[in-house]
């Protein structure tokens, strides 16, 4: 007979498996600013009670990634030019340190993967399609950031996005792009040839061109 209790720890909590989705459904820009969620659709989608996504609701909103209002409803943030700038900011000065911290760990192979992700981010833009722009294109920082080994630093960038891409997808819709970013380039180059300030400085570029295009909306 299976020991259900011993089973019972490899078993990802329901309130944890909502938030995961979730998260990743937001991060992905399958959500536009304004949205209204509910609890019970969103319990119905992902086929579980309401108590579980509460909780995983309750963690999104302290992460800044949803909005709750004093009457409950519950709605994806729509960002003023103040607020994007502010967590640009955040970018800057986090961003480019990842990347630093990255640079020893670097190789062939990563690299390789890097240009393979930009390709993709082109290919969205022939295709319009804006959500998988936002989706490569921060998989193409995080691919190079994961190689930093520094998970709380990591973890903080990754909230900062997590509030801004819905907005960043809603706006990056209107704007005509041809190809991936220069910067993204200007990345590839300086990791090939292990140049720390031009790699800062190609990463912080990157943050603060995109803030540009946002804002001029």
């Amino acid at each position: 007979m299976l020991n259900l209790n011993k089973n019972r720890e490899f078993l990802v909590p329901a309130h944890e498996t909502v938030y995961r989705n979730l998260r990743s459904e937001i991060l992905a820009g399958l959500m536009n600013p304004g949205q209204v969620l509910t609890l019970r659709g969103l319990a119905k989608g992902y086929n579980v009670s309401v108590m579980p996504v509460r909780e995983a609701v309750r963690r999104l909103a302290a992460e800044g990634a949803l909005s709750i209002s004093p009457s409950g409803r519950i709605f994806i943030p729509e960002l003023t030019n103040d607020r994007i700038e502010e967590l640009a900011s955040l970018r800057a000065l986090l961003e480019p340190e990842l990347a630093s911290k990255a640079l020893p760990r670097v190789h062939n192979a990563l690299i390789d993967r890097l240009v393979l992700i930009n390709s993709t981010i082109d290919q969205m833009i022939v295709k319009k399609d804006a959500s998988g722009y936002v989706r490569s294109n921060l998989e193409f920082h995080r691919t190079l950031y994961l190689r930093a080994q520094a998970p709380s630093t990591l973890a903080l960038v990754e909230t900062i996005w997590l509030q801004f891409v819905p907005t960043m997808r809603a706006l990056y819709e209107k704007i005509p792009r041809s190809q991936a970013p220069s910067s993204h380039r200007k990345i590839l180059s300086t990791l090939r040839v292990g140049d720390e300030p031009g790699l800062r400085l190609a990463v912080r570029a990157d943050v603060t061109n995109g803030l540009r295009m946002l804002l001029v909306v």
